[in-house]
C-alpha cells in the first residue's frame, strides 16, 4: 500500500505487517524515522501478512486497503496500530469507527468489509510473503534482502538504512 503514485527512481521498502500486531505498532517509530530520513527517495509499501492468532487481522488488512482507496492508507494504518488493544476487544466495528474519525467514508468501509472487495489483495500479499519466507511481522524486504523484525527489532532501522544508503548511492 502506498498513498502516492509509484516513482520509478524511489527505493522500495516492503513492510510485511499485521494491524493487530503489537510488534508492528513498535515498528512505527522506525518507519517514521526512515520516512523522515529519506523522504520521497524511499517508498514504504505496506504488505499484508495477517496471522491466524489474531482474529481481526484479516479484516484489518482489508480495511487498510479501503483506506488506501479513500486516500489515507498510512494514516489509517498508524491509527489502528496505535490502538491494537481496542481492535482486540471490538473487532470490525472499531475498524469502521477509526475510518470515521479520520474523515473517511465509514459506511463504505462497512460495505467493503461485508462484500470482501479487498480479499484478493490481502490473499495475494500473504501468499507472496509465504513464498519469500515471511513467517512473522513486521518483516522488511529492501533490495532483495529480508529482515525479520518479528523476532527482534533491535538494530533493524539501522540495518534498513545501511542497505538503503548503499542502494541509493549505487543509483547516483
Amino acid at each position: 500500500m502506498n498513498d502516492s503514485p509509484a516513482r520509478t527512481d524511489a527505493l522500495v521498502l516492503d513492510v510485511w505487517c499485521e494491524l493487530q500486531c503489537p510488534d508492528c505498532r513498535s515498528a512505527l517509530d522506525d518507519l517514521r524515522a526512515l520516512r523522515a530520513r529519506y523522504g520521497d527517495r524511499l517508498e514504504l509499501r505496506l504488505r499484508h501478512f495477517p496471522l491466524e492468532k489474531h482474529k481481526h487481522a484479516f479484516a484489518a488488512a482489508q480495511a487498510a486497503e479501503e483506506a488506501l482507496e479513500q486516500g489515507k492508507g498510512w494514516e489509517y494504518v498508524e491509527a489502528v496500530l496505535g490502538r491494537v488493544e481496542e481492535l482486540d476487544r471490538e473487532g470490525e466495528p472499531f475498524l469502521v469507527e477509526v475510518a470515521g474519525e479520520l474523515g473517511l467514508d465509514a459506511e463504505e468501509f462497512d460495505t467493503a468489509l461485508i462484500d470482501g472487495r479487498h480479499i484478493l489483495i490481502v490473499d495475494a500479499d500473504q501468499a507472496e510473503g509465504k513464498a519469500i519466507g515471511v513467517t512473522g511481522t513486521p518483516t522488511y524486504v529492501i533490495g532483495g534482502e529480508r529482515l525479520d523484525g518479528g523476532k527482534s527489532q533491535e538494530g533493524l532501522r539501522e540495518r534498513v538504512a545501511e542497505i538503503a544508503d548503499r542502494l541509493l548511492a549505487a543509483q547516483e
